[in-house]
């Protein structure tokens, strides 16, 4: 029975991207880290250079693609247009959008067959898209909550959406979005019981499941396994906006064989728990004994990862969103095992400028492992307060935009260049 609303926009319109120059060197974005980072330098990823090639798509947010078995992506997004078809995630008829993307080349991709779903989200004020997965022929799509305001003046900043809420649950499609049934689930009696309509600590409130390539190619185990950002104290004594949609203290994984049965059953799930003392993974069902896979306190944010089979590495992209309107930063971290430890690549202080939902489609990631595609949304609160934001690198902007990189190794003589400079 489909509880929530479809509203019916399968339809073949296409959206591409402008074309653009392809430059002749890569530019090496500055790692900063700031003092007191707990992660040390990785000593086999040492950085990240940008080619200059790179496609705009678009003019929505919250793009996460899942690379299925008939080679296409389908992703979520929301709060924008889609080839003129709009969704909007916060109020009592808050919509959240899918879409397929077609193509093998990055900079010549179709997004189409877009639609919206509407759910509501009381007693929160916003519900918004995380985890996506196609899987044997099953959309899986996750919503979370927000609250109290998408935009909530407090001590001269007009922060956005300063409360994460809890993971509701999943919705499924078989038909690849045209039909969806909504998740037994509901905000007031979400998947994993965690609650924040004043500001509680949640731990699992924005998972966005693991890249394994297509169809899960590369899981170990055969589960789906969702990382997710959040916090274990507060609100006392925690700064306003502790554990927002793009801030938070600690990383969380869980994990669960994929089925219609399972997705909306918590006691399906296993969460990530410590390690023993032979320094193994320990997992449990009990979701009191969840412990994080790494932390640093006001300085995580949203997160995801992706298993870049190549190089057997495990690659997570976390993005500290300041007070949530302002400049953000974006660390990627790596890792031979999936629960750590983890390293640092690189430290892109105000990347985008204002970066956020950064991900690496394993779809593009190339056959040496060492080149790749990031995929982000950019300067959504250009304008408040009157802060401008600058498009760094190029062609960073609100939509979902991709970006052509390389992960360098010791061995690379590339240079810190001007990708920060005035020309950009």
């Amino acid at each position: 029975v489909v509880v929530g609303l479809f509203i019916p926009l399968w339809v073949d319109a296409v959206e591409t991207p402008a074309k653009q120059p392809s430059p002749a060197t890569a530019e090496v974005w500055p790692s900063t880290p700031p003092a007191g980072c707990p992660f040390a330098k990785s000593g086999t990823l040492t950085g990240i250079a940008f080619t200059g090639r790179h496609a705009e798509y678009t003019g929505a947010d919250t793009w996460y693609p899942s690379w299925a078995a008939d080679g296409n992506l389908y992703s979520p997004w929301t709060d924008g247009k889609v080839n003129g078809f709009g969704a909007f995630s916060g109020g009592t008829n808050a919509t959240t959008g899918h879409a397929t993307i077609l193509g093998d080349d990055p900079l010549h991709l179709v997004v189409t067959n877009q639609g919206v779903f509407a759910s509501n989200p009381r007693p929160y004020e916003g519900r918004y898209p995380c985890g996506s997965l196609v899987f044997k022929g099953v959309w899986y799509y996750g919503t979370y909550c927000l609250h109290p305001a998408a935009k909530l003046p407090r001590d001269g900043i007009p922060y956005n959406w300063p409360w994460l809420g809890p993971f509701v649950g999943f919705r499924w499609s078989t038909d690849f979005g045209k039909n969806w049934t909504q998740t037994p689930c509901s905000p007031a009696k979400p998947l994993f019981g965690e609650h924040a309509l004043n500001g509680e600590p949640v731990k699992i409130g924005a998972p966005h499941f693991v890249d394994f390539g297509k169809s899960l190619e590369h899981s170990p185990d055969g589960k789906a396994y969702l990382v997710a950002h959040g916090a274990s104290d507060g609100p006392a004594g925690r700064r306003f906006a502790y554990d927002s949609w793009i801030t938070g203290d600690e990383i969380y994984l869980t994990r669960v064989k994929p089925g219609i049965k399972n997705m909306n059953n918590a006691s399906k799930y296993e969460f990530f728990a410590g390690h023993d003392a032979r320094d193994r993974p320990i997992w449990t069902h009990d979701f009191k004994k969840i412990k994080p896979i790494a932390a640093w306190r006001d300085h995580m944010g949203c997160v995801t990862m992706t298993y870049n089979a190549p190089l057997k590495k495990y690659l997570m992209c976390v993005t500290d969103g300041g007070n949530t309107v302002s400049r953000f930063n974006t660390y990627i971290l790596e890792s031979g095992r999936i629960t750590g430890p983890w390293k640092l690549v690189t430290f892109m202080e105000n990347f985008g400028e204002q970066a956020y939902f950064v991900n690496f489609p394993s779809k593009f990631v190339g056959r040496n492992g060492r080149t790749l595609w990031l995929c982000y949304a950019a300067n959504f609160s250009g304008g408040w307060r009157g802060v401008r934001f600058k498009s760094l690198p190029r062609g960073s902007r609100y939509g979902m935009c991709l970006q052509e990189v390389k992960l360098l190794s010791p061995n690379d003589a590339l240079a810190p260049n001007s990708l920060k400079g005035a020309a950009n």
